[in-house]
């Protein structure tokens, strides 16, 4: 009998061929919803089975003891974090180091984006300690809430003056750079005021993972536990239809480049800096980044302990 599993991911492309059904189980029948904010709690969740979640808030809920849900080492959002440093054209700050002593805004303290772009800066020499720090709404339609999450630090971690957008605040001089993971409305257009910081941040990037070993992993999927203990098989099946759906995606990509002008030299590009393992999922491949993110989340005081991959990853040990 075939297991059907409601799933909420992203609109990321590579899943398209699970969307269309190019990639099959005998085993699993999923039925994805496509959602353009993550789920809040997987395991209150009255319409989903599985879900795309936050690395960080995943780590969160294993050290707070709960285990109705199982994430599981299948890391469905990558990538590099040096690209997501924006600041002003203007602006004289070419590096990640140019931004000790700055005044810095962040979408989301706690965010797993985020604590990945501070662990670059961390690695750059620039400590938190070492800039001010503003939590705040990108810009002007994006909502007014929380971004501090309870890691407020007068003088040095507080929200934006006055809820006000961080684009404006960057154009006035207020903050001298942001943390972002989506550009800003405008961005891709030659007049937008910004720029990333890193300028060649391809090549920041190349090195990065050359020193490390890895692309940071941002999500991850979970399932609920009750599935996992009735379907044990589940885990290794999910990561196998994610990981073939990603050859496929990216071979048919290589084939029909021409979607965008320069889409060839990008995909060149790519395969000669990265192994072609670089998106393997499981505990194994991916030891050395899981447990360098949960030492980031203990150094930057988001996490009160150090947990490692294997109190993470339990039922994968």
């Amino acid at each position: 009998m075939t297991l059907k599993l409601r799933i909420a991911l992203r609109d990321w492309d590579y899943i398209t061929p699970l969307i269309l059904k190019d990639v099959r189980s005998d085993r699993v029948s999923l039925e994805i919803e496509r959602v353009g904010t993550l789920i809040g709690d997987l395991g209150k969740s009255e319409t989903f089975d599985a879900a795309e979640q936050s690395f960080s808030r995943y780590t969160q809920i294993i050290h707070d003891g709960r285990d109705d849900i199982v994430g599981i080492p299948a890391f469905i959002m990558r990538g590099f974090r040096h690209r997501c440093i924006i600041t002003t054209r203007k602006s004289p700050l070419k590096s990640l180091a140019d931004l000790k002593g700055k005044n810095i805004g962040v979408t989301g303290w706690r965010d797993s984006g985020n604590s990945w772009t501070r662990a670059a800066l961390r690695r750059a020499g620039v400590e938190i300690e070492d800039a001010r720090w503003f939590a705040g709404r990108l810009t002007a339609e994006h909502p007014i809430t929380d971004r501090l999450d309870g890691f407020g630090r007068p003088g040095l971690i507080e929200a934006c003056p006055d809820e006000r957008p961080m684009t404006e605040l960057l154009e006035e001089g207020f903050l001298d750079a942001v943390f972002t993971p989506f550009m800003p409305s405008g961005f891709f257009e030659g007049t937008s005021p910004f720029r990333q910081v890193v300028e060649d941040f391809v090549a920041a990037e190349t090195r990065y993972f050359h020193d490390v070993g890895y692309v940071p992993g941002m999500h991850l999927v979970a399932v609920k536990a009750r599935i996992i203990d009735a379907n044990p098989w589940l885990p290794e099946e999910l990561s196998r239809m994610i990981e073939e759906s990603g050859r496929m995606w990216t071979a048919k990509r290589r084939k029909y480049a021409d979607t965008t002008p320069f889409m060839l030299d990008e995909l060149r590009r790519s395969a000669m800096a990265l192994p072609d393992d670089w998106q393997k999922n499981g505990l194994a491949a991916n030891r050395t980044m899981i447990a360098d993110f949960a030492s980031e989340l203990y150094e930057q005081k988001i996490l009160p302990r150090l947990l490692s991959p294997e109190d993470l990853f339990p039922r994968f040990t």
